[in-house]
């Protein structure tokens, strides 16, 4: 398998970087420059991505040092492996940014709760449902739990008629996870927010 590039990361965040995350890969990978290629000819690319050819490595080098740039291996599984001649430190550096970046837009799911009781009434349950719609529109799951007091448990169909109303309530915006029975005196069900399909 073909192993991403530093060309294609450099590329990347001329392109609108794809949202960062082919700048973390880059990153991750040990990449070698200008001493640290030892290879006895390379493949050669300009700093405008003008292809020079086939040079010895100490030729190549010295194009990199004449321009005030780094040689940056890009393809070393080729035949022979292809450099580029580079401002590495700069391109490393808009990399982290972009990587930092993709990381905070990076959404940690978080699991919200939400107490009913059987009687639950109206004006309440709909306050409840808005805070439940804010919870799946931010993206996180929401745990419902539904608790019975005393005699109430000898009604678990008006607990089951409760989450199943909970369950329209946010209609296609989420899906049921998981629907349990009473356990103890605590009826619950975990939905979460229905995957968006984002148009190729």
């Amino acid at each position: 398998m073909q192993r991403a590039s530093v060309a294609d990361g450099a590329d990347a965040f001329h392109r609108s970087d794809q949202q960062g995350v082919a700048a973390i890969a880059v990153l991750e990978r040990p990449t070698r420059k200008n001493d640290e290629i030892r290879v006895p000819q390379i493949r050669v690319i300009g700093p405008d991505g003008e292809q020079v050819g086939i040079l010895p490595r100490l030729d190549a080098l010295r194009m990199a040092q004449d321009s005030g740039l780094d040689l940056v291996e890009i393809q070393p599984n080729a035949d022979p492996p292809v450099c580029r001649i580079m401002d590495y430190g700069k391109f490393k550096f808009e990399l982290q940014k972009k990587a930092n970046l993709a990381k905070k837009k990076q959404k940690q799911i978080e699991i919200k709760e939400m107490k009913f009781r059987p009687g639950t009434d109206d004006g309440d349950f709909q306050v409840k449902m808005r805070a439940i719609r804010r919870f799946l529109e931010e993206g996180d799951k929401v745990k419902i739990n539904l608790r019975f007091r005393g005699r109430e448990l000898a009604h678990i169909d008006i607990g089951d008629a409760m989450l199943t109303r909970i369950a329209k309530e946010v209609g296609e915006d989420a899906v049921v996870e998981q629907r349990s029975r009473v356990e103890g005196r605590v009826m619950s069900m975990m939905i979460s927010p229905k995957k968006k399909v984002v148009p190729a």
